[in-house]
């Protein structure tokens, strides 16, 4: 990355968890850090600590337009109007700026004030997850890509030297691409805390339940990906077990009703993802439920 720019800059416009994650490691590659934009001085100092560097700001300075590469992380709500702004204070000196910003599921179109001012836009997600507590290491994470040519370049190389696998992603399938991920991560945590809160009520600890969730978990995903999808899926419905489905159904009827609907829903997209035969098991765990 250095080779390509002698003594690159760094600014970071919304420096929260992500923001700070990613300006903490280009930091320890050897870039400078400039502006550390937050909603406020505390977190702005807060931010710069964090990351090792920077001058802290409450707002958008000119002198964010200064530096070489503008990485912005803010929230997808205010990306537009964030974009708006810098567009405002850099006018002609955003000439061949280079400006990623970090949404999952936005592409470069809601940085087109400053693309219209002659900067290069894009950008860069890595797919993970950044919890206001802790952040993820960033090496060997998938990085989704996009933008003009020339923000796409400059993306590539910095997943690469933070240690990611950049991959190209057209900006019409961000939403699609930031989708597959929240059925992961968001949803994954869901079923794991439904499925703790059952076992709770049946007087196991907290403690207990994830001794006995986490290493069911570890190996179902293990199977996942040592065997593939159809050999990992176990369970009654794989097996034609229609009668223990009826009385899983009827043991969750005592829990809030979404938790029996999750299981309804999720055991029809089992079924149609890894059934070879679908239509004939519908019927069955229609039945089994006991849905109308």
């Amino acid at each position: 990355m250095l080779s390509h720019w002698m003594s690159p800059t760094v600014a970071i416009v919304g420096a929260g968890q992500l923001g700070c994650a990613l300006g903490r490691r280009l930091h320890e590659l050897g870039w400078q850090i400039g502006s550390v934009v937050t909603r406020n001085k505390k977190s702005a100092a807060v931010a710069v600590r964090a990351i090792g560097g920077g001058q802290p700001h409450a707002r958008l300075t000119r002198q964010v337009v200064g530096a070489d590469l503008i990485l912005i992380a803010t929230p997808d709500s205010v990306l537009a109007r964030v974009a708006e702004g810098l567009a405002r204070i850099g006018g002609d000196e955003l000439q061949g700026k280079v400006v990623l910003h970090t949404s999952g599921a936005l592409d470069r179109r809601a940085l087109s004030p400053l693309e219209r001012l002659g900067a290069a836009t894009g950008s860069l997600h890595p797919m993970q997850a950044f919890s206001e507590h802790t952040a993820p290491r960033l090496d060997g994470t998938m990085m989704a890509i996009e933008g003009t040519p020339v923000a796409l370049r400059r993306a590539r190389q910095i997943a690469r030297s933070l240690g990611g696998i950049p991959m190209r992603i057209e900006g019409r399938n961000k939403a699609a691409y930031h989708a597959a991920g929240a059925l992961v991560a968001w949803h994954s945590l869901a079923l794991i805390e439904a499925a703790t809160r059952m076992l709770m009520s049946l007087n196991f600890s907290r403690r207990h339940t994830m001794r006995a969730l986490l290493p069911l978990l570890r190996e179902t995903l293990d199977n996942f990906e040592r065997l593939g999808p159809r050999v990992a899926w176990t369970g009654p419905l794989p097996r034609g077990e229609y009668n223990t489905i009826a009385a899983h159904a009827e043991a969750m009827r005592k829990y809030p009703r979404e938790f029996l609907e999750t299981y309804a829903v999720l055991s029809r997209l089992a079924m149609t993802l890894f059934s070879p035969a679908p239509q004939k098991m519908r019927t069955r765990l229609a039945r089994a439920l006991a849905e109308k």
